[in-house]
């Protein structure tokens, strides 16, 4: 089947509505898919800027709107700060490569189409190897509710307490989907982080937004015993800053920065 990568028109897509249309539902599948790869390139790119990159170690996914057991993904080896519209790959739900020429990364396969299998109301899936996401993770603890930001989070992520190195068997992948269940990300003990999102905009905010948590913590846990939020003032929070509405937003102005600055991303 022929991958379309361009609008229906064959120029750039009209502006989505992010707010009245998150998943993009009315819109033609060239769009919506073209969308969907923008934007998951776009992440790269600013997660590159904010130092997420390990060497060969980080994947973003986003689910395809038409064949849906299907999956965009970064290949191996290409840094993030250089990743294009047209280095992504499409693989399949057997691992296969669907779209593309290059190399995929075992790892990304088995986390993220265990994610996608267990949550189809899930697009888009973000992990990298960030200083403070690690840092966080080798203390074995969730986050708790210090900050408002922190607070998109309460009560809406998990911990995965178990390590057996790099996850290249489908049995521990299915184990960290499972562990997951509804929430929007998870702290992968001796790992690292990992957030959901029904859109790439989401997915990548909130990981952003985890790892400044991660942060912030350990910043006031080094400076004393930090005030933790009683369960109104957390409820409150996590009602205004988990809004998935305020992630897109909030990832737009970054992602609008990189289209400016970064053409080349789109080609």
């Amino acid at each position: 089947m022929t991958i379309s990568t361009q609008s229906a028109a064959g120029g750039p897509p009209p502006e989505l509505d992010l707010d009245e249309a998150p998943t993009y539902a009315s819109a033609p599948i060239e769009e919506q898919r073209l969308h969907r790869k923008r934007q998951l390139a776009a992440a790269f790119r600013i997660f590159a800027r904010y130092g997420y990159d390990e060497g060969v170690a980080g994947h973003i996914t986003a689910r395809d709107p038409e064949l849906t057991d299907h999956f965009w993904v970064n290949p191996y080896s290409v840094h993030f700060s250089r990743i294009k519209v047209s280095d992504l790959l499409l693989i399949d739900a057997q691992g296969r490569i669907a779209h593309g020429t290059r190399r995929t990364n075992k790892a990304a396969f088995w986390i993220h189409s265990s994610i996608h299998e267990a949550r189809p109301d899930v697009v888009a899936v973000a992990h990298a190897h960030t200083i403070h996401g690690r840092a966080w993770a080798a203390l074995d603890r969730p986050l708790d509710p210090i900050v408002q930001e922190s607070c998109a989070f309460w009560r809406d992520h998990v911990l995965f307490d178990e390590y057996r190195g790099l996850v290249l068997e489908r049995d521990e992948g299915e184990r960290i989907a499972a562990r997951l269940g509804s929430a929007r990300a998870a702290i992968l003990r001796h790992h690292g982080l990992l957030t959901v999102g029904r859109t790439v905009e989401e997915a990548a905010w909130w990981f952003i937004a985890m790892n400044r948590a991660c942060e912030m913590q350990l910043l006031a846990e080094a400076a004393g015993t930090p005030r933790i939020m009683t369960d109104e003032e957390a409820e409150v929070a996590h009602r205004q800053f988990g809004s998935a509405n305020m992630a897109r937003n909030n990832f737009q102005l970054l992602s609008s920065l990189i289209f400016e600055e970064e053409p080349d991303v789109l080609d």
